[in-house]
């Protein structure tokens, strides 16, 4: 039987700090493993050489192409890589993400058994309290696998009970396609959607999504202020269009957003108090979270301290989502 064939698809846009630690963490996996590879890396308008920076880090060793494109967002990048890829089966992995050196062959082993849909365990290994915080997000959110990291798998009942994304995710190449080809967005503007919940929802109900502690790879988040605060306003805008609908379990929680928010944000202007008063509140009620969750008093003191910092970018990237609702209604 011949080796199967996988692509591996790789969305950058000014990554070039990350993509020689990314792309040389891929080519262990892929020697360990028992695919014929090539890689493409798709350069979404970058200005800082993430696309040289890309060839030289592959230095002939693995098959690797460089795709350029104006910038069209994460979506459009990887659907540009999928429309180029030739293997029997894609890996999608982002730029910031270092794949563990058995996770491919693990893979193979799972999909020569039929199993052939696999999301990454995603793993953030950092000191800084950003970097914490979003993996205590994670690992609070969905607390169903963490809490009992192991292999297993989810359809569409279960959804939204397990991490899921397109940071690291492999699938047969035609069943990725068939996904990507349905997506659809509210926005006017691709680069707001949420680009992978609707394209997981698609596979979850045509295949079972495998996920196991051994298919993992490490994650280096944001770390400072500033693109925090972006990547949670970001978060926001494309919580609303994956889960402004009755299929998500979050549904209620976007429904009852807006009308809460605005109450205080009208309140806040008559006892300007209520606003500082309302983060001290999300802050304990975080810690208690984490008090409940058993987890340490580092960990507790992290979600005390960047759960109002993030509550606010999260919160006013769900009303730029609404607005964006608005915007793409009134264009129609």
């Amino acid at each position: 039987m011949s080796e199967p064939s996988l692509s591996v698809v790789i969305p950058v846009f000014n990554e070039a700090p990350h993509l020689p630690a990314t792309i040389g963490a891929l080519r262990a996996a892929l020697d360990r493993a028992g695919f014929v590879p090539e890689v493409i890396v798709v350069d979404d308008g970058s200005s800082d050489g993430s696309g040289a920076v890309a060839r030289a880090a592959a230095d002939g060793h693995i098959p690797l192409r460089v795709l350029t494109q104006p910038n069209r967002g994460r979506f459009e990048a990887r659907r540009a890589g999928l429309d180029a890829a030739t293997g029997d089966f894609v890996l999608l992995l982002d730029a910031r993400v270092i794949l563990l050196p058995d996770a491919l062959s693990f893979v193979l082993e799972r999909v020569e058994a039929g199993e052939l849909v696999w999301n990454g365990h995603v793993r953030i290994e950092t000191d800084n309290a950003f970097g914490i915080f979003w993996r205590l997000l994670a690992e609070l959110a969905w607390r169903e696998y963490f809490d009992d990291p192991r292999t297993t798998s989810f359809g569409p009942e279960e959804f939204d009970r397990y991490p899921k994304g397109t940071t690291c995710f492999f699938a047969p190449r035609a069943l990725l396609a068939s996904a990507v080809a349905s997506f659809s967005t509210r926005y006017a503007d691709v680069r707001l959607a949420n680009d992978d919940t609707p394209v997981l929802r698609d596979l979850a109900a045509r295949e079972r999504i495998g996920i196991s502690p051994r298919f993992a790879c490490v994650y280096s988040p944001r770390t400072t202020l500033r693109h925090f605060l972006r990547h949670a306003l970001h978060r926001g805008v494309v919580f609303v269009d994956g889960h402004g609908t009755p299929e998500s379990r979050f549904f209620p929680v976007v429904l009852a957003f807006f009308p809460a928010s605005a109450a205080l944000a009208v309140a806040a202007v008559r006892r300007p108090t209520l606003l500082p008063a309302a983060a001290a509140a999300l802050g304990i009620g975080a810690a208690a979270c984490g008090v409940s969750a058993g987890r340490t008093p580092r960990e507790i003191r992290t979600l005390a301290a960047v759960t109002p910092l993030y509550a606010a970018g999260h919160g006013l990237g769900m009303w730029k989502g609404l607005a964006e609702l608005v915007r793409a209604r009134l264009g129609r």
